[in-house]
């Protein structure tokens, strides 16, 4: 199982009888999540690959917020999502939105060349309008001369001025002049034929120009199809960024308004959690002052034993140097006073042993508040004050030392909660606190030994999965399980 599923799975806010101490000196970390841009931007193609991520950035968020109510924080978590979500949203929008620029530049560009070739085929097609006219009137020129040349063998009177020939002409000049208009009809003929070479290579000129015309026609209205479909997935997203938006600001308003709730809900579980703890620190101060006095005054007597067993000796010894100075035999003088014990040898440590069997999904120390966040206590965080195991409900747990029961409660925000004292080990005083279980089975002043089953793990109270919170209190102190298990 992944650890952002495990983190999801296991998820819960615990706090002893109401906060940890640390949330007490530190201030309250509630944490509403209204920054839009605290997570860096995402390519949509890493949507998927951040799934894992982001389930772990929505767990630290939970764990920042365990001491809040389940639908607090999931409220929040949500908006977490929401917030991570939405830079990758509004970057694939802008890739799309690219998409649809480049394909209007396409479309405009396709459209500039569909005019240009246009152009050019008119102009192509008056070019060949122009030459089929004079083609026209150099056919005419021929036809004339040939059909005046056939019939009359000479030169009508209209070619005649035509060439500049009078109507008073000589047989010569006629005959000149029948000569020139054959010349001439011989260079109309090439004229022809040059005109009509040119007019072919327009023709094919027109006919590629309009088949260039067709195919940017083809790929203008493809182009057009392709603007079109960015235009929808630009609009498509738009819509994911606008929701993302409109949910996220849904989210924060809400949570604002739950402000005032919020902070007063957290000043209860202050106050609860600051009574339990004053009854714990005074308890194991008292027992420590009880630990200290049975210490001296069993030191007291060990050390007047000690000496009376001293004297007793000393008086033995005198005897027997007495009874030997008058040489009379050495005698065995039994002692009447009994020899002291050795002073006993105190443990150094409690020697705890875990609480259940299950890893540790949340452990002791500083929560920074995550960015984009709000502070309620202005510290900047807040103190975790123990250990969260990820057990499941009905898990039992068990006194990691012998002890005396001191609460075995419901404690509100704690749920039914358990702490035991275990005395005092070397000058120092320990309890434990166990908190969200489903029930306990044990009793107020009840002692209870090492490995004995207390109670089974839960979700109650302030908590959104099934886990024990456990916490080590060390002369009036939260201190690291850790260091002591």
């Amino acid at each position: 199982m992944k650890q952002g599923e495990r983190f999801a799975r296991s998820r819960k806010k615990c706090f002893p009888n109401g906060l940890p101490q640390g949330i007490v000196g530190a201030g309250l970390a509630a944490l509403l999540v209204l920054s839009l841009s605290t997570a860096g931007p995402v390519q949509a193609d890493e949507l998927d690959d951040r799934k894992q991520a982001l389930e772990q950035e929505i767990a630290q968020v939970e764990q920042s917020l365990e001491f809040l109510d389940e639908d607090i924080v999931k409220t929040v978590a949500r908006l977490k999502e929401y917030q991570t979500q939405l830079p990758g949203a509004q970057q694939a929008l802008a890739e799309a939105q690219g998409r649809v620029e480049e394909a209007a530049a396409q479309v405009a560009a396709l459209s500039q060349r569909v005019d240009l070739a246009l152009q050019t085929k008119d102009k192509i097609n008056q070019q060949l309008a122009d030459d089929e006219a004079r083609m026209e009137d150099t056919r005419k020129l021929i036809g004339q001369i040939a059909t005046q040349a056939y019939k009359q063998g000479g030169v009508p009177s209209n070619l005649q001025l035509f060439f500049g020939s009078g109507p008073k002409a000589g047989l010569a000049d006629t005959i000149s002049l029948a000569d020139q208009a054959l010349r001439t009809q011989n260079a109309a003929l090439d004229r022809l034929s040059q005109q009509n070479a040119a007019n072919v290579n327009a023709q094919a000129r027109l006919e590629a120009v309009e088949e260039e015309i067709r195919s940017l026609k083809e790929q203008a209205e493809e182009a057009l199809a392709v603007e079109q479909s960015a235009r929808d997935e630009a609009a498509a997203e738009k819509e994911k960024v606008d929701q993302l938006i409109a949910d996220t600001s849904a989210l924060s308003d809400e949570l604002q308004a739950r402000k005032p709730e919020i902070q007063k809900k957290l000043r209860q579980a202050e106050t609860e959690h600051a009574q339990v703890q004053a009854d714990i620190a005074e308890r194991q101060e008292r027992e420590r002052r009880e630990a200290e006095e049975r210490r001296r005054r069993a030191e007291a007597e060990r050390k007047a034993a000690q000496q009376a067993w001293e004297r007793e000796q000393a008086r033995i010894k005198a005897a027997q140097a007495a009874a030997a100075a008058k040489g009379q035999p050495v005698p065995q003088i039994v002692p009447t006073v009994p020899k002291p014990p050795a002073a006993p040898s105190e443990p150094s440590s409690f020697g705890l042993i875990a609480p259940v069997s299950a890893w540790v999904s949340s452990g002791f120390g500083w929560r920074p508040t995550p960015a984009g966040t709000i502070d309620f206590g202005g510290s900047g965080g807040y103190m975790h004050t123990g250990l969260d195991y990820a057990a499941g409900c009905g898990t039992p747990v068990k006194a990691p030392a012998s002890g005396s029961v001191m609460y075995a409660e419901w404690g509100g925000a704690a749920g039914n909660f358990v702490v035991i004292s275990h005395g005092v080990v070397a000058g120092n005083a320990l309890a434990t606190k166990y908190f969200h279980l489903t029930r306990s089975v044990v009793y107020p002043g009840q002692s209870v030994g090492q490995g004995q089953v207390i109670g089974y793990v839960g979700t109650t109270g302030n908590s959104t999965g099934c886990h024990l919170h456990f916490e080590t209190v060390l002369n009036g102190s939260l201190v690291n399980p850790s260091g002591l298990l």
